[in-house]
């Protein structure tokens, strides 16, 4: 009996040390159709009310979680200037846990900084997976604290707790893309598509240095037909090595933006692309065949 306790004894000290080193579980039951709503903390009693109507949300049965303008201000400062960013957090959101490998889908109302592209790219980059996001304000602001919201109700709800840096990394992604999208010729489409597409070549391409992460920047640049300059593909390849350094899981990111990267190969396969690079590729043509007809002039 003495011997059967001990060896008893060692391997359940056994397996309570492998269990220190094992993936922790969601502590919270999601199930598919869950609701969180997160409302931004200087919205007024009328326009709190206005957006639970909005959303089709009861107060009384819904889990609602507040959003303060601090916590903007923990995720933003490094990116946005003080003014940028105000004093007040306005931006709410509504998120709707959907079925597994559903991915990510999202809709905005009276949001102007950041797109919906943009927050499924951002989300997705964060490790929220299998949502459906609506975002919406009682009047036009940026949008920057339901970003905040929407990771904070994700964990609540599903009990998976997301690492500081992801979310650090996620608000990065924003700034970066919607400062892009001002870019004269690019715009907000555009700009989602441009990290979309880069996203796509980072899990193509399982990126080792830093140098892959530029070649992926670049090949994705020429993929959605957007001029970038010499500072904005620096801007980009520090984002995504940052990204890269975090050890992002590219393949589970892009299942989460399926509809973007969707939009993002019938971008590359459309008409305007196809003209886009036979242009290229007819005055390469050209420039070769007036070299050789430069030399052969020579000999005549």
């Amino acid at each position: 009996m003495m011997k059967f306790g001990k060896a008893s004894m060692l391997v359940f000290a056994g397996i309570l040390a492998l269990s220190a080193f094992a993936p922790t579980k969601a502590s919270a039951d999601a199930a598919t159709g869950d609701v969180v709503v997160t409302l931004g903390a200087n919205l007024t009693a009328d326009q709190r009310q206005s957006i639970l109507n909005e959303m089709d949300v009861n107060s009384n049965t819904a889990q609602i979680i507040t959003v303060n303008n601090s916590e903007e201000h923990k995720y933003l400062d490094k990116y946005l200037s003080q003014a940028q960013i105000g004093t007040r957090a306005i931006s709410s959101s509504k998120i709707t846990i959907g079925k597994s490998g559903s991915g990510l889908t999202a809709s905005t109302h009276n949001i102007t900084y950041v797109s919906k592209d943009m927050y499924i790219n951002a989300l997705a980059t964060a490790g929220v997976k299998d949502a459906d996001v609506y975002v919406t304000a009682p009047f036009p602001v940026s949008g920057t604290a339901a970003l905040t919201g929407l990771i904070k109700a994700y964990e609540a709800k599903t009990g998976e707790v997301i690492p500081e840096a992801k979310k650090q990394v996620a608000n990065e992604e924003v700034v970066t893309t919607a400062e892009l999208a001002n870019k004269d010729g690019v715009g907000k489409e555009k700009a989602a598509d441009l990290v979309t597409a880069i996203k796509n070549n980072l899990a193509k391409n399982k990126p080792e240095s830093r140098a892959d992460v530029e070649q992926a920047v670049r090949d994705a640049a020429n993929q959605v037909n957007v001029k970038l300059s010499d500072a904005d593909i620096q801007k980009l390849v520090d984002l995504f090595d940052k990204m890269r350094t975090l050890h992002i899981d590219w393949g589970q990111v892009g299942n989460q933006m399926q509809q973007l990267k969707d939009k993002v190969n019938q971008l590359a396969n459309s008409g305007e692309t196809k003209g886009f690079l036979a242009k290229v590729f007819k005055a390469i043509g050209d420039f070769f065949s007036a070299i050789f007809n430069a030399i052969a002039s020579l000999f005549q």
